[in-house]
């Protein structure tokens, strides 16, 4: 996959687990059901507090998931995890991961 970001074919029904690079090179990881709009919101600086104090964001990373709880699920779950776990992710996605500790 690269370092390119992940983008899945947006649907109804999917919702959608990202990843952030932030200006500063941080990393802001997120759930929502539309990734384009929430992309947008993060972008103009709609939602006080992480991101939108470092502006310019980019999507490095995004899933899809069929459920809501899923989707949440993955990024409780990634949000605790180092800068270079999350870069492997970025750069291999969930299965790339699971293979790489097996």
């Amino acid at each position: 996959m690269g370092t390119t970001a992940k983008k899945e074919n947006m649907s109804d029904n999917c919702f959608y687990f990202y990843i952030l690079q932030c200006n500063d090179d941080s990393y802001y990881v997120g759930h929502t059901d539309d990734l384009e709009k929430r992309l947008s919101d993060h972008q103009m600086g709609r939602f006080e507090g992480y991101t939108s104090t470092r502006l310019p964001v980019k999507l490095v990373y995004s899933e899809s998931f069929g459920s809501r709880d899923e989707a949440w699920v993955a990024e409780q779950k990634v949000k605790k995890w180092t800068r270079r776990k999350k870069e492997v992710l970025i750069r291999l996605g969930f299965l790339g991961f699971k293979k790489l500790n097996t």
